[in-house]
C-alpha cells in the first residue's frame, strides 16, 4: 500500500490525516483495550514477535496505522499489499519474492493486505500455504466482518483484533493535536473555539480521519475568507462553515457490507418490538446513507406480515402503499412516507401467527406428509373424472344454515392438524373467537357438541339464516 515504507514519512503536501497518523504506540489514540500498556499485542509488537493478524474495524480507526507502527518497529521484511488494485498473478509473485527472500537471507516477510475482504476466496487461498510454512507473517485489514469475508482456513490460522471507533474525547485529543503540532496546522494561524471542536468530534462517528479531513477543511476556508477580508482580518473557523462542512459528508455505510445489514435488523427489531422512535431513526439512518428506499419499503411489507399479521390486517395495505409512494415519488420525497409507514407498523398489535402457520405447513411438506387432496374438495369437469369420484361428498357452504360445512380439507394423514393458532392481540382476538365458533358449529353437525342457539362473536362471523 501506497506510503507504508519503512523509514518514509508523509510528504508536506500530503493530506492533514496522513501527516498527523502516530508514528509510534504512545501517540496512537484509543484502542488501549488491544495496544495499551501490558496488553498482549502491544507486547508482541515490541519483542518483534508478530503472528498473522486480522485488523478488523470501521474507517479511520487505526488500522492502517498500526500497520505503518509495526512496519517502522519490525526486523522483517515489510510488504504493503492492496486487495483493490491486485490480483492473483501479483499474489503469487509477492509469495514467490517472499519465499525466495526468506531462503536467501533467512528473514520473514510481513504482508500486510489492506481491504482484505476484496480478495476472493480462490486469491486468499494462494496465501494458505505460506502462512502455514511461515514464509510470511499475514496482517490483513478489513471494514467487513472476518467470519464472512476472509476465508476460514485462513481465518483460523490468524488473531483477529477488533478495532472500535474512537470515543469522542479520543476524537477530540486528535482535533486538539492536529492545531498544535508542527506536523499539522500549528502554522496556519487559524483559531477554532472548543464549540466547533466538540461539532467536529461528535459528527466523526469515531472516524479520526473524517475528523481530521473537516478539520483541515475548515481551517483552510477560514484563511482564504480572511485574506479576502483583508491583512487586519483574524482567521476563525465558524460555527456555520463547520456545519456546511459536515452536511457534505456522509454516515459510513456500505449497502453491500454488514452494516447494511446490522441498519437494517436494528429497524426491524424496532418495528418489532414497537419502539417507533427508534423506527423512525433507524430508517432515517438508512435514507439518508444512500439505501435503496425500494429495499427498506420491501423489508417493511415483509414485515407487515411476518410480524403483524392479522393482528392488523390493515398494515400489508399501509406497507404496500409506502411502497408505491416510493415508485411515485421517489427520493427525498418518499420518506415521509416511509416514515409513516414505521410509525404505523411500530405501533400496530403484533402476530407471528402467520410465519408460524406457514412454517408449520412447510415443515410438514419437507417431511413427505403430501398425501392426496380428498376426492370431496377435487375438480371434477368431465364426466370421467365425476365417475372416479372428483366432488362427491362436497358440501357448499353458502347453501348451508352457519354457512360453514362439516367437511375434511385437509389429507387423510394430517387430519386434525393445527397451522394457524391466532393470538389474542388486536383483530385476531376477533378471528379466534369466529375459529372457535366455526369448530363448535362443525361439531354440533356431526352430533359430537351440545346444541345451542348462541350467535357468532361479535356479530362478525357467517350470519345464520
Amino acid at each position: 500500500m501506497e506510503g507504508i515504507v519503512k523509514g518514509k514519512q508523509p510528504a508536506s503536501g500530503a493530506p492533514l490525516a496522513d501527516r498527523l497518523r502516530p508514528r509510534d504506540l504512545d501517540e496512537l489514540v484509543g484502542q488501549e483495550e488491544i495496544v495499551g500498556p501490558g496488553t498482549l499485542l502491544r507486547r508482541a509488537i515490541e519483542r518483534d514477535e508478530l503472528r498473522s493478524l486480522i485488523f478488523w474495524g470501521p474507517p479511520g480507526s487505526g488500522k492502517t496505522t498500526l500497520a505503518r507502527i509495526i512496519a517502522a518497529r519490525t526486523k522483517a521484511r515489510f510488504l504493503p499489499f492492496s486487495a483493490v488494485v491486485s490480483g492473483i498473478k501479483e499474489i503469487r509473485d509477492v509469495m514467490k519474492e517472499a519465499e525466495d527472500y526468506g531462503k536467501m537471507f533467512g528473514q520473514k516477510t510481513i504482508l500486510f493486505i489492506d481491504e482484505i475482504h476484496r480478495f476472493n476466496r480462490a486469491q486468499q487461498d494462494a496465501f494458505l500455504p505460506h502462512v502455514e510454512r511461515g514464509d510470511i507473517i499475514l496482517i490483513g485489514a478489513t471494514t467487513e466482518n472476518p467470519s464472512f469475508e476472509v476465508n476460514a482456513a485462513l481465518l483460523s490460522r490468524s488473531k483477529v483484533y477488533v478495532l472500535r471507533p474512537l470515543a469522542k474525547s479520543g476524537i477530540r485529543t486528535v482535533i486538539d493535536r492536529a492545531m498544535t503540532d508542527p506536523r499539522g496546522l500549528a502554522d496556519k494561524g487559524v483559531r477554532i473555539d472548543e464549540a466547533e471542536r466538540d461539532l467536529i468530534a461528535e459528527s466523526s462517528q469515531g472516524d479520526a480521519r473524517a475528523a481530521l479531513n473537516t478539520l483541515e477543511f475548515v481551517v483552510d476556508d477560514a484563511r482564504d475568507r480572511a485574506s479576502q477580508a483583508g491583512a487586519s482580518s483574524e482567521a476563525v473557523v465558524t460555527h456555520e462553515a463547520v456545519l456546511d462542512a459536515l452536511k457534505r459528508g456522509a454516515a459510513y455505510y456500505d449497502k453491500a457490507g454488514e452494516e447494511h445489514f446490522n441498519l437494517i435488523s436494528a429497524l426491524h427489531k424496532s418495528l418489532r418490538n414497537s419502539d417507533p422512535d427508534a423506527s423512525v431513526y433507524w430508517l432515517a439512518r438508512m435514507l439518508e446513507s444512500g439505501e435503496d428506499p425500494l429495499y427498506v419499503a420491501r423489508r417493511m411489507v415483509r414485515f407487515a406480515s411476518e410480524d403483524v399479521g392479522n393482528a392488523d390486517p390493515s398494515a400489508l395495505v399501509i406497507a404496500l402503499g409506502g411502497k408505491d409512494a416510493v415508485h411515485f415519488l421517489g427520493m427525498p420525497e418518499c420518506t415521509d412516507a416511509l416514515a409513516q409507514v414505521a410509525v404505523y407498523l411500530a405501533t400496530a398489535p403484533k402476530s407471528n401467527a402467520i410465519t408460524r402457520a406457514y412454517g408449520s405447513a412447510r415443515e410438514d411438506i419437507h417431511a413427505g406428509r403430501t398425501g392426496p387432496v380428498p376426492h370431496s374438495i377435487r375438480n371434477a369437469p368431465t364426466p370421467l373424472m365425476k365417475d372416479l369420484g372428483y366432488g362427491k361428498d362436497y358440501q357448499y357452504a353458502h347453501d348451508l344454515p352457519d354457512a360453514v360445512a362439516d367437511m375434511e380439507c385437509l389429507p387423510e394423514d394430517l387430519r386434525g392438524r393445527k397451522y394457524y393458532r391466532p393470538t389474542d392481540r388486536g383483530f385476531e382476538k376477533t378471528i379466534r373467537e369466529r375459529m372457535a365458533w366455526w369448530e363448535d358449529a362443525r361439531a354440533r353437525k356431526r352430533g359430537t357438541s351440545d346444541p345451542t342457539d348462541a350467535p357468532p362473536p361479535s356479530g362478525k362471523g357467517p350470519a345464520k339464516d
